[in-house]
C-alpha cells in the first residue's frame, strides 16, 4: 500500500510544477485547487520540500531542477526581509535550502541555511528567555508570546550549531525548547497552543490559543507539533525529558483518535455533522511518532502500540483522504483545516499536510527521514 500511494503522490507532485510555476501553494480554495502564494506566508517551503522528498523517491532531476529554483527564490526573500518577522523561519529554510545542503553539500545552500538561523536568533528575547512567536519585540499583543509550533522552527538553530559550533544557536535552542516543556505541556499530557510571558520580565501569565477550541483546550496540530518537535529536541540533545514529553503527547493524540484514526481539528471541540478534521495534524503526528520509535528500545511496549497506530492512521489517511482517485486535484490530501476559529481554509488542501504525508510514506517505504536534522552515514 504504501509504496503504491508514494508512487501516486510523486506523479501528482510532477504534475503540479507546470501547474505552480515560480508560485507555491498553500491552501484549498473552499475544498478546490490550490490558492498560489508568492513568498507571502509561512508555509512555502513546504513546496520546497515536497520536490526534495520526490526527487529522493524517484531520482526524477526534474524535481531536483524545481526544487533549486525555489532554493534561489528563498535567497532574494531572505535579502529583501519579506514576510520574516516571525518564528516560522525553520519551516521555511529547513525543507528547502537546508535540505539542498543535506542531500548534495551545496554549499550556497548551506550559507542560506545559517543566514536563515541568524534571522531566527533575532526572535530571541532575553528578558523573558524564549522565541517570540510573531510580531516586533513590543509588540502589545504578541511581544510575550510563544507557540508550540516554534518547536519544530528550533532544528534550524540546532542544524546551524552543528555546522559552526556556535553555542549561541544551541543555547537559544535550548532554552526556548525547555520554556516550551514546562508551560506550552500540561500535567495531563495535552498543550497549550500559545502561552504568555510579561516582556520586561519573563513572568508567565498564562495558557491560551490562536486557532484552537478554548484557551483549555486541545489543538489537534499544536498537538502533534509537540510530540515531533520535543523527539527531535531529544535527537539533537539526548535529553530524556524530551523523549519521555514526546511519548506521552503521543499517547494522549492516538487514545484520542475518532474512529476512522484522523482527528478532528480540536480534542475538546464538539464533534456534529460537519465538524473539520485535520488531516494535516494525523499526518505530522505519524512522522513524529515514527521519529519517536526511532528512539525507543527494541522491547519497550510502546513501540509495538506506536507502530500500530501510525499504520492505522496512514491507512485511513491513504484509503479516504488521498487523492489518488482524482488526477485533477492538486492536494494529496483532503480534509485539512487551516484556522477554524479564524475561517480560513477549515476544510481544504494545505501544503503542508501534503508535505507530512510525503515525509511519512518515505518514512515507511525508504526510510528516509525528511529534513530536520542531518543524516549520518
Amino acid at each position: 500500500m504504501w509504496n503504491e500511494a508514494l508512487l501516486h503522490a510523486v506523479e501528482k507532485t510532477k504534475g503540479n510544477i507546470k501547474k505552480f510555476g515560480d508560485l507555491f501553494p498553500w491552501t484549498g480554495i473552499d475544498g478546490g485547487d490550490y490558492k498560489r502564494s508568492n513568498h507571502e506566508d509561512w508555509t512555502e517551503g513546504f513546496w520546497s520540500g515536497l520536490l526534495w522528498l520526490s526527487y529522493e523517491a524517484s531520482g526524477d532531476q526534474a524535481f531536483r531542477e524545481a526544487a533549486i529554483r525555489t532554493v534561489n527564490s528563498f535567497r532574494k526573500r531572505l535579502v529583501d526581509f519579506k514576510v520574516l518577522d516571525h518564528h516560522d523561519i525553520g519551516f521555511l529554510y529547513m525543507p528547502s535550502a537546508v535540505a539542498w545542503w543535506m542531500l548534495e553539500e551545496a554549499e550556497e545552500a548551506k550559507r542560506l541555511g545559517l543566514e536563515a538561523a541568524e534571522m531566527l536568533l533575532k526572535r530571541w528575547r532575553p528578558a523573558g528567555g524564549y522565541i517570540q512567536a510573531w510580531g516586533h519585540a513590543l509588540d502589545p499583543q504578541n511581544g510575550g508570546r510563544i507557540i508550540i509550533d516554534c518547536l519544530l522552527n528550533i532544528p534550524l538553530l540546532y542544524w546551524a550549531y552543528e555546522q559552526t559550533g556556535d553555542s549561541r544557536y544551541l543555547d537559544t535552542a535550548l532554552a526556548h525548547a525547555e520554556k516550551s516543556r514546562k508551560f506550552l505541556v500540561r500535567g495531563d499530557d495535552s498543550s497549550y497552543h500559545t502561552f504568555y510571558f510579561k516582556q520586561e520580565t519573563g513572568e508567565p501569565i498564562g495558557g491560551g490559543t490562536h486557532q484552537g477550541y478554548t484557551d483549555g483546550s486541545t489543538w489537534t496540530r499544536g498537538q502533534a507539533w509537540g510530540i515531533y518537535g520535543f523527539i527531535l529536541s531529544y535527537r539533537y540533545t539526548q535529553n530524556p525529558l524530551y523523549l519521555e514529553t514526546s511519548r506521552r503527547m503521543a499517547a494522549y493524540f492516538i487514545d484520542r483518535l475518532p474512529e476512522d484514526q484522523v482527528t478532528y481539528w480540536d480534542f475538546d471541540a464538539p464533534v456534529k455533522e460537519g465538524t473539520p478534521r485535520d488531516s494535516s495534524a494525523t499526518a505530522i503526528a505519524c512522522c513524529g511518532i515514527l521519529e519517536l520509535i526511532d528512539h525507543l528500545p527494541e522491547r519497550d511496549p510502546d513501540r509495538i502500540r506506536f507502530e500500530l497506530a501510525v499504520h492505522r492512521c496512514m491507512k485511513s489517511l491513504t484509503e479516504n483522504y488521498f487523492t489518488d482517485d482524482d488526477p485533477e486535484a492538486e492536494g494529496l490530501l483532503r480534509h485539512g483545516s487551516y484556522h477554524v476559529r479564524g475561517d480560513m481554509s477549515s476544510d481544504d488542501f494545505v501544503i503542508w499536510g501534503d508535505y507530512f504525508y510525503m515525509e511519512a510514506l518515505m518514512r515507511l517505504v525508504k526510510d528516509v527521514p525528511g529534513y530536520w536534522y542531518e543524516r549520518k552515514a
